[in-house]
């Protein structure tokens, strides 16, 4: 990347070291109150205010005697609001991104209340064509599947976890709820969707996988190993808030949603322990 100067985070270079080598690991909710439900969790914080309330904090997490060296922001709604503050965290030295987001069931089996951890996300969004062709697909790392896994399953949530492949849009109402003059030909790509098995629908994983893609991409032999501060590491847990094309009110969303927080960051802790 080129040397670029962040603009819409208030933070630097220092603000970003941690986990020795590897870096802080970060937690990109979209919406500003997950990420300040999410940095209640730290000890030792620190918060760095942004006028576009794109607040960024920093502390530690903490299990069992163990910490790693976490960091919070908000990305806002969509592939293009997440792609300027995930690039920004990246030109800082991001190696560690998570995205703990919501979504909308696109299966009967998959209700409000679950999570799903993301392989991959089908990029039905414009941000990431213009970094390569959309013959690419978007991966979320292993690494990250893994730990995501692991801690659902210590956290009692095995039956309620599923992991698959989500779709991400640019246009909730039109894409997802039929709205306006396109309305047919949209419930019909919705109806294929589901028919291939996609599990929820949401509107940033795809472009985040891109992005550490586009900036990280470095084959490794199985001999090397999937660790080191070179490489960026990108994933995507999902809290399902809505079912049957029906939003939860916020009461009911809480819930799933801090259960979400609390498996991303035991994965997180998970990584790391996996890495050093």
């Amino acid at each position: 990347m080129s040397q670029i100067e962040p603009h819409h985070i208030r933070i630097g270079r220092e603000q970003v070291a941690g986990n020795g080598e590897l870096g802080r690991v970060f937690f990109i909710p979209g919406s500003s109150a997950r990420t300040e439900a999410l940095a209640e969790h730290l000890v030792d914080l620190q918060v760095f205010p942004s006028p576009r309330r794109l607040d960024v904090f920093i502390g530690r997490y903490e299990r069992d005697g163990v910490s790693i060296d976490v960091g919070a922001c908000p990305t806002g709604m969509g592939c293009p609001s997440l792609g300027i503050i995930v690039s920004e965290l990246l030109e800082l030295g991001v190696r560690r991104l998570m995205r703990v987001g919501s979504a909308g069931s696109l299966q009967p089996g998959v209700h409000s209340g679950d999570l799903v951890i993301t392989t991959g996300a089908i990029r039905d969004e414009a941000a990431s064509d213009a970094y390569c062709s959309r013959d690419i697909p978007a991966l979320a790392h292993p690494d990250w599947v893994r730990c995501l896994e692991a801690a659902a399953s210590r956290h009692g949530m095995a039956e309620r976890t599923y992991s698959g492949l989500v779709h991400t849009k640019d246009s909730l109402y039109g894409r997802e709820f039929g709205l306006g003059p396109r309305a047919d030909a949209n419930r019909a790509y919705m109806h294929e969707l589901r028919a291939m098995g996609v599990l929820a629908t949401e509107m940033e994983s795809s472009h985040l996988f891109i992005l550490a893609a586009a900036h990280g991409a470095r084959p490794r032999s199985l001999a090397q190993g999937q660790h080191g501060p070179e490489l960026i590491k990108a994933g995507s847990l999902l809290a399902v808030v809505g079912d049957e094309g029906v939003f939860d009110a916020d009461h009911k969303a809480r819930p799933v949603e801090e259960r979400a927080i609390l498996v991303a960051l035991d994965a997180g802790l998970d990584l790391i322990a996996l890495e050093h």
